[in-house]
């Protein structure tokens, strides 16, 4: 496609949230000539980028917000405006699952995703590009262009699918270093002109090889198909750790054997207790409800395996945390480490920590966890997303940690549940010396020095390994 100029363009992206943020930020600061609006309908969520206290932790992050805010970067709650002075409208909503209704448990909830369609066309007095930025099924843009077109004003719009493909705690570096930029649209000249436009958008920083151009089906269905294979892999060397802790072999050494094979390669092959965010677990669902729409019902069960085995990954690191606590744990101080799904961000959705909190505390353990990035809000709210906690005195047995060595003094265990790095440089001699005995470490993420551990004292258990 023939890149144009860009001078005076002006782009609108609805939801500030985990992708708008960083996104539309990354744009701003690789396109000064063209000016970025993130609109939210929550004042809270908008306050927030306009603080020194982003809403979200992403390294990297905040040095952009400061160059950009204010010069080409703008947060506000002034959707409608935003939506008719814009000439491309990103759309960045909430895509969950569905918790009830038809496809409960697995089809994506589509509500926000209409409402935003909907405002669009109401507010629009010009054409527009509008491009799917949220992850959603295979088809979705031929919905939105019915309730686009109903418009009473004839605007005319275009619909483009950009998912994207950001891992949270490299989404800058995501951002921009992109393995690959991929653009669907219309095979109709109306698309190829709206897809060369928001190419070359890209263009300012991302070379031409890495930008891909597909039909709108292809687009949508990449996005969920990448998060299958890259979840799919992680349930796979997990179910591999089961086998390694029955058997004497080691999980890092199996991982290490197969990942040094080019055909396989050595991302996603560490063992953990789960994979955890906002995208894997529902966009396997959403492509097994996608399945079982088209009658694929094996392929359906292939998929719905993935996330099978993750739970039970959960369930099996749970279970031997109390198995090796002499199979009582009532009463017991835990101190866990770590909430968030992974490190470098804040995020808790579907973070595996939840379950394994929620197995802890039904068994009445007290619970002292310490994040370096999550709130005790946030970590309530996971909860009660989930319906967890049920019949648990809360105050009492789920304790927010402000200084990890006061949290371990007369604690029976350590359970590892994030991979923050400076988990591994406690010094552990001293947590040893305020820990009841036997003092164990239940290590989730495979991170801590385990055989120095064991050297000062503790009884470590690691996954995939004896």
């Amino acid at each position: 496609f023939k890149t144009l100029k860009m001078s005076g363009l002006k782009i609108c992206c609805l939801g500030a949230g985990y992708v708008g943020g960083p996104t539309m930020a990354v744009i701003a600061s690789k396109c000064p000539d063209i000016k970025v609006t993130v609109v939210d309908i929550s004042e809270k969520q908008i306050a927030a980028w306009n603080s020194d206290k982003l809403p979200i932790y992403e390294p990297g992050l905040h040095d952009i917000i400061q160059a950009c805010r204010g010069r080409n970067l703008f947060f506000s709650s002034d959707c409608d405006r935003a939506i008719d002075e814009a000439d491309i409208i990103f759309v960045s909503v909430n895509t969950p699952t569905k918790l009830f209704g038809v496809g409960a448990g697995r089809a994506a909830d589509l509500k926000n995703w209409e409402l935003a369609a909907r405002t669009i066309g109401r507010v629009s007095n010009g054409p527009k590009i509008v491009v799917e930025k949220s992850t959603v099924p295979v088809r979705t843009a031929e919905s939105i262009a019915r309730v686009l077109a109903s418009n009473e004003k004839g605007t005319k719009f275009t619909i483009l699918s950009n998912p994207e493909f950001l891992a949270e705690g490299t989404a800058i570096r995501d951002l921009t270093k992109p393995d690959r930029v991929l653009i669907g649209g219309p095979e109709t000249p109306e698309g190829a002109q709206a897809i060369a436009t928001l190419v070359s958008v890209y263009a300012h920083w991302v070379a031409p090889e890495r930008i891909l151009t597909t039909n709108l089906w292809s687009s949508e269905l990449s996005k969920l198909v990448a998060n299958a294979f890259l979840a799919q892999r992680i349930s796979s060397i997990n179910s591999i750790s089961a086998l390694c802790e029955a058997t004497g072999a080691n999980v890092d050494q199996v991982a290490h054997a197969i990942g040094t094979d080019s055909r396989i390669g050595s991302k996603f092959l560490q063992t953990s207790v789960g994979f955890g965010g906002s995208c894997f677990q529902k966009d396997i669902l959403n492509l097994v409800y996608l399945c079982e729409g088209f009658g694929l019902h094996e392929v359906a069960d292939y998929w719905r395996s993935v996330v099978d085995m993750n739970e039970y990954q959960k369930r099996r690191f749970s279970k031997k945390i109390v198995e090796k606590m002499f199979n009582t744990i009532s009463g017991k101080r835990i101190v866990v480490l770590g909430f968030a799904f992974k490190k470098d961000t804040g995020d808790t959705r579907e973070t595996p920590a939840a379950y394994v909190c929620e197995y802890l505390c039904q068994e009445r353990a007290v619970l002292h966890v310490f994040d370096p990035q999550v709130t005790r809000e946030q970590m309530i709210r996971e909860f009660t997303e989930h319906n967890f906690l049920q019949g648990v005195d809360v105050d009492r047995h789920i304790v927010t940690a402000t200084d990890v060595y006061e949290a371990c003094q007369a604690a029976h265990a350590i359970v590892v549940l994030t991979e923050w790095d400076e988990f591994a440089s406690y010094d552990f001699e001293r947590i040893f010396a305020s820990m009841e005995k036997p003092a164990f470490v239940f290590d989730g993420r495979n991170i801590l020095p385990h055989n120095r551990l064991r050297e000062i004292g503790f009884e470590v258990h690691a996954i995939g390994k004896c």
